[in-house]
């Protein structure tokens, strides 16, 4: 009986299962479960949700964010607010300064210029602006040493150039510039402007009219002591210029009058260790000195020396004559 009711139980489950198989609209059995076949939906079915398979049902992951390259950068140092400052102003261009036109030139810059540039016309030139100047201010100081300068030296010029009136021009300038020394000495006594220019001026009076003259009118001491003021105040003053003229003084001047060689040589050699004696201005100095070394056999060699020094510092006709007839004497 047991048995039997075994088998009935075994024979009705089987019939079970075939008939829901049949129910299914299926006449084979499913053993895959994802193996399904959709049917037409009737007008009033709503289609069931969509059973997704343990594959479907796992949610797609994410990408994977991509680490981004390091980048690498120079450290960048903190800068100070000054020097930011510094940085910014140095790119800026600076304005356009425009400067200014020059001031004209007065009368008397041009004829120390003209009197540096030397020659007949500029001397010439320089001489009547200064004799303006000191028309329009007779107390002007630089008006009346630098009208006594351009006295000497014009005069000066017209005897190198041996022009036929030069005894005449010398002469009347010479005067003229011993007058406008003599008051640039009144306006200003502690400079040597004035002393050093009237000396000079009587140079040149004296070769117009002879040294004789020049003493018998008692203008030995009065140049000696202008000379040896001028020397005292700045020895220095117009490139050595006093050193060079008192010695010349003492050259020149006749020995009944005084005249002493010793004494111009001792000036002479001063001058000789200046740092004026080697430039185009110590010229003179050369040719002094070789003028007295000449005379004697100790020193008659250094004199050719120094001419031959002294021919190489200009290319003025009157010095380079000077220069070959002391040559020629030797």
């Amino acid at each position: 009986m047991k048995k039997f009711a075994g088998s009935l139980v075994a024979f009705l489950l089987v019939l079970f299962l075939c008939s829901s198989n049949l129910w299914a609209g299926d006449s084979e059995i499913r053993t895959d479960p994802t193996d399904t076949v959709t049917l037409p939906l009737t007008e009033h079915e709503v289609a069931p949700p969509a059973i997704k398979t343990p594959e479907e049902s796992i949610p797609e992951a994410a990408p994977l964010a991509v680490e981004a390259e390091e980048v690498v950068t120079e450290a960048v140092l903190p800068t100070e607010p000054e020097a930011v400052v510094e940085e910014v102003v140095g790119t800026v261009e600076p304005p356009v300064v425009v400067p200014p036109p020059p001031a004209p030139k007065d009368d008397l810059t041009i004829a120390a210029e003209l009197i540096e540039m030397e020659g007949l016309a500029n001397y010439k030139k320089a001489l009547d602006l200064c004799m303006k100047a000191v028309e329009k201010d007779p107390n002007n100081f630089k008006a009346n040493w630098l009208c006594a300068e351009a006295c000497r030296e014009y005069g000066l010029e017209t005897e190198h150039l041996d022009l036929d009136d030069w005894k005449d021009i010398c002469i009347k300038y010479s005067t003229l510039g011993r007058k406008c020394a003599e008051k640039a000495i009144t306006l200003q006594p502690r400079k040597p402007n004035g002393y050093y220019f009237y000396g000079l001026n009587v140079g040149i009076y004296a070769d117009a009219v002879s040294i004789f003259t020049a003493l018998k009118e008692g203008l030995k001491n009065k140049t000696q002591e202008n000379f040896e003021i001028a020397y005292k105040l700045d020895k220095t003053f117009d490139t050595g210029g006093p050193i060079v003229a008192i010695g010349r003084f003492w050259h020149v001047l006749p020995w009944v009058a005084g005249g002493d060689e010793d004494k111009a040589l001792e000036f002479y050699r001063e001058y000789q260790k200046t740092e004026f004696f080697s430039t185009p201005d110590g010229l003179e100095g050369h040719i002094y000195l070789a003028e007295i070394l000449m005379d004697s056999r100790k020193t008659k060699e250094e004199a050719k020396q120094l001419l031959q020094e002294a021919s190489k510092l200009t290319n003025d006709k009157f010095w380079q004559n000077r220069i070959k007839e002391l040559n020629d004497d030797m």
